[in-house]
């Protein structure tokens, strides 16, 4: 009888994850990838984080969070968001009227 042990992956490895950091989400904003280290989070959190991994933006930009077909919403500094992989967000500056 042969017996093989075998080290599966545990769900938050599969997922990108890791045992220090089991919660890495994978989100966009301005169409550059940007990796979370939370689930839940704000918007100014977002901007901070996007800013430290080189996405072209500035703190005092205006974010929105973007559902697709033109839809998007204003997501406030301290408002709090739930994120899933792959969310996209658009920060733009705050005089922008396009």
């Amino acid at each position: 009888m042969n017996s093989t042990t075998e080290t599966a992956a545990s769900p938050v490895q599969a997922q990108g994850g890791s045992a220090a950091h089991p919660h890495r989400i994978p989100i966009e904003v301005n169409f550059r990838p940007v990796v979370m280290p939370t689930r839940e989070t704000t918007g100014i959190e977002i901007k901070r984080t996007a800013i430290a991994q080189e996405v072209p933006i500035q703190i005092d930009f205006v974010l929105f969070q973007d559902f697709g077909k033109g839809r998007r919403e204003l997501l406030r500094d301290d408002q709090v968001v739930e994120l899933e992989p792959h969310n996209k967000f658009e920060a733009v500056p705050g005089d922008d009227n396009s």
